[in-house]
């Protein structure tokens, strides 16, 4: 584990989220992920008159973004199997909203904008911010051609978009030192 030994706890909920990129044989891609919460105790969620038995899911949902080569959003698809509310499955046709956008810088602010709130589902709205880079990074992983590419356009689409990357430190000195900047010390 590398995290430090945690204190004297307790499960109160479990969250997985599962997120992939696959490539297809039309040539676009589809970023799948699905969410699943579960207690480790009997549940009964608020103004429902049924109870959910410990380890059973509150919510079960799916998200498929199909995407082309140039990251632009074709199409998506969601399925609510488990909702603790019926009328939460039709929040699953609002992230149509979102057909025709780029995955790019400004995806996440996009999804918040358009899907905050009463508008959509809260928890599909928050999977849909992480499916941006999970595809991103399942294209550019899949082709070595694509991902040579993108070294040798000077890293113009990495270049300050994560730590790593950012022009002060060593990733882009060592592969991008036309765009390496030393970081100015502050003398504290």
């Amino acid at each position: 584990m590398p995290l430090t030994a945690p204190a004297t706890r307790r499960e109160v909920h479990h969250r997985v989220i599962d997120m992939k990129t696959y490539a297809r044989d039309d040539g676009l891609f589809d970023v799948e992920a699905r969410l699943v919460d579960t207690k480790p105790f009997e549940f009964s969620p608020l103004v429902v008159p049924k109870t959910v038995l410990a380890g059973e899911p509150i919510h079960d949902l799916w998200i498929r973004l199909t995407v082309d080569e140039n990251y632009i959003v074709r199409a998506i698809e969601a399925a609510s199997d488990v909702t603790p509310y019926d009328i939460c499955k039709g929040a699953q046709d609002t992230l149509s909203v979102l057909v025709g956008e780029p995955l790019a810088r400004g995806w996440s602010a996009k999804v918040k904008e358009r899907l905050r709130g009463a508008a959509s589902c809260t928890h599909l709205m928050e999977m849909l911010i992480p499916m941006a880079t999970t595809g991103l990074q399942g294209i550019w992983g899949s082709d070595a051609e694509r991902f040579k590419t993108l070294v040798a356009d000077g890293g113009a689409t990495k270049i300050d978009s994560c730590y790593a990357y950012s022009r002060h430190r060593a990733v882009v000195k060592v592969h991008w030192p036309e765009k390496y900047v030393p970081a100015v010390s502050t003398g504290e």
